[in-house]
């Protein structure tokens, strides 16, 4: 696997890009993902000790899945061959499977790592697999796709799956300013570029490392030449070469700032007003202002509830779909996922009676949180409890006509106290009607009760 090629004028490190250039050594060089890699944390303990087994990293571009693997191969003492997804067919993979057989028997431990492993088909997993039950190899995969549908299920069974995280804006922040000082990046070079300018750099990257590391090279790149006042040289990035290189100028803002909560208040306001024009426009003002758009997915999944409810049940699931996309495929093929979900919220018959239950419900548990649940739904695991009269009197509904029984389930202090109140909003009334048939039913039912 050895590869005995000159290395050539632009294989040179100052010729490589600045994100393969500032690629971390070692751990303590390492941004992000602190809760597996800070101290005392699992992966850390298992990369230091050497004592790594077969896993799977998954996580968005740019959050050091490969960079991990860089390190662990820095560290190991073990032989560490790296594979493509795209390039590596079946007889590559057999040739090298072999290969680690033999060093195994001479005591040799091998460690493969296969980036973008959700890029191979059945076959190529399941010829990594026997080699992995046998402890030929220690298999390491990065993926940005969930490793539970994107990889076979016996070679996944075999692996610890580590998330890696979106990294935050105050993550990269630190990276930039690292970028700056460090003599493989920007070190020997003076470079005058406000904090604020890297902040904006940071939100634009969406916590993806490479990308806020391309942003920066290339408005170093487009930075203007001056002279300081001793005559030396020095580049000055100014906000208009920031927009240009970013073609983002108005639209960049802070994602914890105050137009941060502007905009998705007026997303959220034009949905409930029902105008899908406007709601669209806030939406692809945060989406091209560099917004998460797992961030705006989350809001629609409230506002399908919170806003729309029972009156357009189907509203939920369109939001919860659109929620997913945004992971799988992320920006900017994701827009126009978001686009759908928005514009049919938008559309949607309004019902806020989800809320007002639940904000109801919640004064009265809050004032009643000692209040006994009723004996007869009490659960009743033990012989003692059923003695006690645990579950006493409870009516299994699916044992009654209609599915349904006049027991009650309310505490007696609130017994008849009605949180949903259902709106005459799309289909929310067919609910409504529902419900007072139940409830009327039910209160027959106890009065004949009451009678006998």
């Amino acid at each position: 696997m050895e590869n005995n090629q000159q290395i050539s004028f632009f294989d040179r490190p100052e010729s490589q890009p600045l994100a393969s250039r500032l690629r971390p050594r070692s751990l303590d060089e390492f941004v992000g993902q602190q809760h597996l890699v800070g101290e005392g944390k699992v992966l850390r303990r298992l990369i230091e000790s050497d004592n790594i087994s077969s896993m799977i990293f998954w996580g968005p571009p740019g959050v050091g899945k490969t960079t991990l693997a860089t390190i662990i191969a820095n560290h190991t003492k073990s032989q560490f061959i790296n594979f493509s997804a795209v390039t590596s067919g079946i007889k590559e993979i057999r040739t090298v499977m072999q290969e680690a057989e033999n060093n195994r028997q001479f005591g040799q431990r091998t460690i493969v790592f296969v980036d973008e492993i959700h890029r191979f088909n059945k076959a190529q997993q399941d010829a990594f697999l026997p080699f992995v039950e046998k402890g030929s190899i220690i298999l390491i995969g990065a993926t940005t796709e969930n490793p539970s549908f994107e990889v076979n299920g016996a070679l996944l069974s075999r692996c610890k799956v580590f998330v890696l995280h979106e990294l935050t804006a105050e993550d990269l922040t630190a990276l930039l300013k690292r970028a700056l000082n460090d003599p493989r990046g920007f070190g020997n070079q003076k470079i005058e570029i406000s904090d604020e300018m890297l902040e904006v750099i940071a939100n634009f990257a969406n916590g993806d490392a490479r990308s806020a590391l391309s942003t920066l090279e290339m408005v170093v790149l487009n930075g203007d030449i001056r002279r300081d006042a001793d005559g030396n040289e020095k580049t000055v990035v100014t906000k208009e070469t920031l927009e240009q290189c970013t073609s983002r100028k108005s639209l960049l803002y802070d994602k914890k700032g105050e137009e941060h909560y502007n905009l998705i208040s007026a997303l959220h306001k034009s949905m409930r007003n029902s105008d899908p024009d406007a709601a669209v426009y806030w939406l692809a003002r945060m989406l091209e202002a560099g917004e998460d758009p797992l961030y705006i997915a989350r809001r629609v999944v409230r506002f399908a509830s919170e806003d729309v409810g029972m009156a357009d049940s189907r509203c939920l699931e369109i939001a919860v779909a659109a929620y997913q996309a945004c992971h799988f495929i992320g920006m900017p093929e994701c827009s126009v996922h978001l686009t759908h979900a928005v514009i049919y919220c938008s559309l949607a018959p309004k019902s806020n009676a989800m809320e007002t239950a639940y904000n109801e419900a919640k004064a009265d548990a809050l004032k009643m949180l000692d209040e006994p649940v009723p004996m007869n739904i009490r659960n009743a695991p033990t012989k003692l409890m059923k003695d006690l009269g645990y579950g006493e009197g409870y009516k299994y509904a699916h044992d009654y006509e209609g599915h349904i029984t006049e027991m009650r389930c309310l505490p007696d202090s609130l017994e008849g106290k009605r949180y949903y109140h259902p709106s005459d909003q799309g289909v929310e009334p067919k609910w409504g009607e529902r419900l007072e048939s139940i409830r009327k039913w039910k209160e027959e039912q106890r009065k004949k009760e009451n009678k006998s």
